[in-house]
């Protein structure tokens, strides 16, 4: 059986949380709490492509505000 999540012919969702982390999300399963649809569905590399084009801060938003706070 293969890995919903690493299966390349299937179609997912890419989500985000309140940090600002993303996710790939297959497409059949429910969203789960706390997380929002950013991409409708799609493609595995094109959901993969979305989420290295959108997520270029690792850092949950919570440390990247504190640390920008500290610097000013």
């Amino acid at each position: 059986m293969t890995n919903p999540f690493e299966d390349p012919e299937g179609r997912y969702l890419v989500l985000v949380n309140d940090e600002g982390q993303y996710s790939l999300w297959p497409a059949f399963a429910e969203v789960p709490g706390g997380w929002t649809v950013s991409q409708e569905e799609s493609g595995h590399e094109e959901s993969l492509a979305y989420i290295e084009a959108h997520w270029t801060d690792m850092r949950p938003r919570s440390v990247a505000e504190a640390m920008e706070a500290m610097n000013r």
